[in-house]
């Protein structure tokens, strides 16, 4: 804080990155909640089950919804790789998210401070561990679930070109595989992402970099000291 009183801020993250973010958030919350009704047909004879397609206006539209979100999180992930491809800081946010030894470095160091070992925890950089968590296992969570999504919704055509004459065995390792990664990413996000990001006591109530994608000089120097030093690592790395 400055002799004014303000809070000097920097950006985090930009318009790109953020945009992203929100139709990722916005998709994979309506695939959830339109994903509970089709679940229900797991359970055909349970009444209170499968009473919520009603409450959501049937089955085709509950699928109609489903499917448009689903292509929501396919132009998202699209989105994702042209940025990553072809805007610099999503090239040089990509290699800081590739794993690390000193990721492994650091879950061991906060195990011993959480347990009172250490005094102090782990500097990070740019991007923590649990970050790099959140990050791949969106990015291959994405790829199963619009690669297993798209041959459901065309197992015609998923059959004459992965296997002819395998269409029924394709089709339901699809299903199953869609539907176990759905589970494993909605707990996830909603219990994993939710705490590390919003719930944390030095977070609580939420924080909304991802809406503005600003944090302050104080939070960036405890949260990620080390990020301007992996930065110029990079910018080194670039030139050579």
């Amino acid at each position: 804080m400055d002799s004014n009183n303000t809070v000097t801020r920097t950006k985090r993250f930009n318009i790109f990155f953020r945009t992203q973010h929100i139709l990722m958030f916005l998709s994979v919350t309506a695939l959830v909640i339109t994903a509970i009704p089709l679940w229900c047909l797991r359970y055909p004879h349970s009444r209170a089950l499968t009473g919520i397609i009603d409450f959501f206006g049937g089955l085709e539209a509950i699928r109609t919804w489903h499917h448009m979100a689903g292509w929501i999180l396919t132009f998202a992930f699209a989105y994702h790789l042209l940025y990553v491809f072809v805007h610099p800081e999503g090239r040089r946010d990509f290699l800081l998210m590739m794993p690390r030894r000193k990721d492994f470095q650091d879950l061991y160091h906060n195990i011993l401070y959480f347990i009172g070992k250490r005094n102090e925890p782990p500097q990070f950089g740019r991007f923590s561990y649990f970050e790099k968590f959140d990050y791949w296992g969106a990015f291959w969570g994405c790829i199963i679930m619009v690669g297993t999504g798209l041959i459901m919704l065309y197992p015609s055509k998923a059959n004459s070109l992965l296997s002819a004459g395998l269409g029924s065995t394709i089709f339901a390792v699809a299903l199953e595989a869609h539907y176990h990664e759905a589970i494993l990413a909605t707990l996830a996000l909603f219990i994993w992402h939710m705490f590390n990001v919003h719930v944390r006591p030095e977070k609580f109530p939420g924080s909304l970099v991802w809406f503005h994608g600003n944090i302050t000089e104080k939070e960036r120097h405890k949260e990620h000291p080390l990020e301007d030093e992996e930065i110029d690592k990079y910018k080194t790395f670039k030139e050579q």
